[in-house]
């Protein structure tokens, strides 16, 4: 798995399409985010921008590799290995860009409620914010392995179905994404911080269970 974890990434890195999501990234928190801003509420939004941008990352990473190439690959570590190590680069991508942000935005936001009337710890702020991230990173890695090839194979399905859940995750009620967020706004009204332990660990587990699925679908399509 480490050389397929290597390879997957050097692929991903060399192709630069990380780029556009990556850059749609930093627009979103460009426009949605200014320092100064109450820490929970930029932390919120932040997470919740990562989703669709975690979905992108996995739908790159399981379809830039040439078709010979994978052949290959798959013939020498096997499909669902290949696969697997391509949706945990994306994962891995998407949890260091979370990570990244939430470090910024904890330094330039105040560390204050939403009325700016009360104080937030700041460390406790910072670490429910980096787990709401990864919530939101691994339910993105969870819509980009159910709407990326082997799943659905055509962009005409793909692409429209991965918009629609990851929408979905981000707003539908019970969604552990739209909890981890939800939990971070509410917090910034009444200044308490709940770390989304709860949401983090159902999305660790839907992720899971997606990749798993696709990981199959994979070997299935490939024999």
């Amino acid at each position: 798995m480490k050389a397929l974890l290597r390879y997957r990434a050097a692929l991903l890195v060399r192709s630069q399409r990380w780029l556009p999501p990556f850059l749609l990234y930093a627009v979103f928190l460009g426009v949605g985010v200014q320092s100064g801003q109450p820490v929970l509420d930029s932390l919120g939004y932040a997470a919740a921008a990562l989703l669709p941008v975690a979905a992108w990352l996995v739908r790159i990473c399981v379809t830039d590799e040439p078709p010979a190439a994978r052949t290959v690959v798959a013939a020498a570590a096997g499909p669902a290995r290949a696969h697997l190590a391509a949706v945990l680069v994306a994962l891995t991508a998407a949890a260091v860009l979370g990570t990244a942000a939430t470090a910024v935005l904890a330094l330039i936001s105040d560390p204050v409620s939403a009325d700016h009337q009360q104080r937030i710890p700041l460390p406790e702020a910072a670490v429910a914010g980096l787990l709401a991230a990864l919530t939101c990173a691994l339910l993105g890695t969870a819509v980009g392995a159910l709407t990326a090839w082997p799943v659905l194979r055509t962009p005409g399905r793909a692409v429209p179905s991965l918009l629609l859940a990851a929408l979905l995750a981000l707003v539908a009620t019970g969604s552990p994404a739209q909890a981890a967020v939800e939990g971070l706004v509410s917090g910034s009204r009444s200044a308490t911080v709940h770390p989304p332990l709860l949401p983090l660990a159902a999305a660790a587990l839907i992720s899971a269970a997606a990749t798993a699925v696709a990981c199959a679908l994979t070997s299935r399509r490939s024999a």
